[in-house]
């Protein structure tokens, strides 16, 4: 019997990933054996003789892979949120793999006809809703992934698919290793002017941990960072960190990423139109709700048209109040978020350092839990004898109102090593039902965030809570996933909608009746002030021109590089320059670029994409709008929300399923209402 964890059933609570026994040498010999089972599956549903069904056929190419699925999606989790050169090496060595294979099954012309001739039929056979959206997704996932062409094109599009998957990895590495390997040391203390308590003593901590003690450390992980930016009132010290981070993964060297960028975006573009498609962007609209790039660039430049005018009006105001404080005759990048915050507390008064001592880390988890029973009847039960990949992870097992079990939920709130930046949900496995035995999720978020220091617990910036609440609500979109097959429950839903959950969840942190369930003073426990609430939603436009504007360039540069193929890659620095100025307003930091570490559309699933956060700012402002009339907790809302959004997953398109909880359509300036973007010209 196999002495490898990840091939033996896993006899742990919930079946969840026994990480105390898994070792970096269990995962490729897990691997390979893994993708020899699978073959076997798909062989054996490809030589039977019997009539291609549903049900031996589609249902059954579904449910094939289980054992691959479980182990890649252990080891990839992991890859980002617990990694190591190891781990880094064994990537490059999986994800070819896993590549070929995928290969392997839609370039199969044997399979595909099989597939194909349940197509066929379609018309005439019984099916339910979830049943005809697998047909179609399994039918267009062959199609448009090559097994309509020829055979040398075959081939082409296996040696591309490889490569990308190659490409990709090496970018998140460089991305990860230029930041890991950045440090701003402090000596004088006077330096550190202006810098709150928390940021200082978790600088002095780092310090203390490189074998440093007496100084301060600053690195380019988001925390520490944001501290030197937002507040360090030695503007040399703001600009030399804001260079460093804004030049990763561009110097020149051998963590350059500007050659990447030039190969995935050609392969890309070769592959889409390998497959028949005019570019990237056509090839993955195809299957999202704004369909083609043409939309996509209406709506980019649609938002702009609002987004520019109250952005400029933002940049005087700040430049105007920089210049009434002594401060520069012309503003850089590394001043803006040091005056936005000081304009701010001007303005409201209200900064961080007013709201941090309400947001204790451990009572806004408490927080987005009852925000959860409260809306959704669901409960959180902390369980520690669920394995943990690293000591830092909360395990939780998530039940229903009458006991039901939910799902297993892992939070990994702080910075390290061996994490990649951001933040992001991720599972370790989806829901399912299969042979009438259901599947319940293992959900997981991952976060950045303020770590606790010897004095202060973790206490959250505004913008930590809202993340938090962001990223919830994607696990939430997981955990009461209610269907029968996993590759259409939970997130398994159009990019352009999957955000709608997340978004959403945000608006919550802007009413005092949720707000009230959590923010609690932590060293008083008086309850967040009803004035400092008032503040906050006042605060919420607050600089949302440039906000907007930032989103909407990223958004652009996305389609500019998979819109079509651009005419001259060899130059990025240009390339950004001259695709992101109708949303620049400053001049760029020179000899740096953004694009090297936009791990988003180069690393994650966010190719031709991006703009998927603006859309579904449309559809949760326009949503929230509903919860606001009828209450914020208010059950038959939230019940609609639950079915026809969180646990619908994609089994039917989600145009469909929003009509189906709202009413009707969205409305496309509800976004613009919520931002306050509509100004007197």
């Amino acid at each position: 019997m196999t002495k490898n964890p990840l091939l033996k059933a896993f006899s742990t609570p919930f079946e969840t990933p026994p990480f105390h026994l898994i070792k970096h040498e269990h995962y490729l010999p897990a691997l390979e054996e893994a993708i020899a089972k699978a073959h076997e599956e798909i062989s054996r549903i490809k030589s039977g003789d019997e009539t291609p069904t549903f049900d031996n056929t589609i249902e059954a190419l579904e449910y094939s892979g289980t054992l691959l699925d479980r182990v890649s999606e252990i080891f990839f989790n992991l890859n980002s949120a617990e990694t190591d050169d190891e781990m880094q090496a064994l990537a490059q060595q999986i994800a070819p793999k896993l590549a070929e294979f995928q290969n392997d099954i839609t370039l199969d012309e044997g399979l595909f006809q099989k597939v194909k001739a349940v197509w066929k039929k379609r018309l005439g056979i019984p099916m339910d809703a979830e049943q005809k959206q697998l047909l179609e997704r399994t039918y267009k996932s062959f199609a448009r992934n090559g097994a309509l062409l020829d055979e040398a094109k075959k081939e082409r599009l296996r040696q591309i698919n490889t490569e990308l998957s190659s490409l990709s990895l090496k970018f998140g590495e460089h991305v990860l290793a230029e930041t890991n390997a950045y440090t701003l040391v402090i000596e004088e203390e006077a330096r550190l002017a202006g810098l709150p308590d928390f940021a200082k003593e978790a600088a002095a901590q780092e310090a203390e941990e490189r074998g440093m003690e007496g100084k301060w450390v600053f690195t380019l992980q988001y925390p520490s960072y944001s501290a030197v930016v937002t507040y360090a009132d030695d503007r040399e010290l703001r600009k030399e960190i804001a260079i460093a981070f804004a030049r990763r993964a561009c110097k020149d060297d051998e963590r350059d990423n500007s050659e990447l960028i030039r190969n995935i975006v050609g392969l890309r573009h070769e592959r889409a139109r390998l497959l028949g498609y005019e570019s990237h962007a056509h090839f993955v609209l195809e299957e999202r709700m704004a369909e083609t790039p043409a939309q996509v660039e209406h709506f980019l430049h649609e938002l702009l048209e609002y987004a520019r005018p109250a952005a400029e009006k933002d940049l005087k105001e700040l430049q105007d109040y920089a210049l009434s404080t002594g401060g520069p005759d012309a503003l850089q990048r590394w001043d803006i978020a040091y005056y936005s915050e000081k304009l701010k507390k001007a303005r409201y008064e209200i900064d961080d350092e007013v709201l941090k001592p309400y947001f204790r880390l451990e009572n806004v988890v408490e927080g987005v839990f009852t925000t959860a029973h409260k809306l959704f009847g669901i409960t959180f039960k902390e369980e520690d004898t669920i394995p943990k990949y690293h000591p830092d992870v909360r395990t939780y097992v998530v039940e229903d109102h009458h006991g039901r079990h939910l799902a297993v939920f892992y939070a990994d709130y702080f910075p390290r090593k061996g994490k990649r930046g951001g933040a992001w949900m991720t599972a370790f496995r989806g829901q399912s039902i299969e042979g009438g035995r259901e599947h319940r999720p293992h959900v997981s978020i991952v976060c950045n965030f303020t770590k606790p220091t010897r004095n202060k617990p973790s206490l959250l910036t505004l913008d930590e809570v809202n993340t938090l609440f962001h990223e919830f609500g994607h696990a939430l979109h997981g955990m009461l996933a209610e269907g029968k097959y996993k590759s259409i429950t939970g997130t398994n839903v159009y990019w352009d909608f999957v955000e709608l959950p997340s978004q959403i969840m945000e608006n919550w942190v802007k009413e005092k009746e949720c707000l009230d369930l959590f923010a609690h003073h932590y060293e008083t426990g008086e309850a967040i002030p009803e004035s400092l609430v008032d503040r906050i939603r006042e605060s919420a436009r607050f600089m949302e021109g440039m906000q907007s504007l930032r989103q909407l360039s990223f958004g652009l540069l996305d389609m500019a590089y998979h819109g079509h193929l651009p005419v001259d890659l060899s130059d990025i620095k240009a390339l950004e320059a001259v695709v992101m100025k109708p949303a620049n307003l400053l001049p760029p930091i020179p000899d740096a670029c953004m694009s090297t570490a936009f791990s988003h559309i180069f690393q994650g699933g966010y190719s031709a994409g991006y703009y998927s956060y603006k859309w579904a700012e449309v559809l949760d402002a326009d949503a929230f709008e509903y919860f606001l009339e009828k209450g914020i907790f208010n059950q038959d809302v939230a019940r609609a929300f639950r079915k026809h959004i969180l646990s619908a997953g994609g089994r039917e398109h989600p145009a469909v399923l929003y009509r189906r909880f709202r009413g009707r359509d969205a409305d496309p300036k509800a976004l613009i209402r919520r931002s306050g973007l509509l100004i007197e010209k």
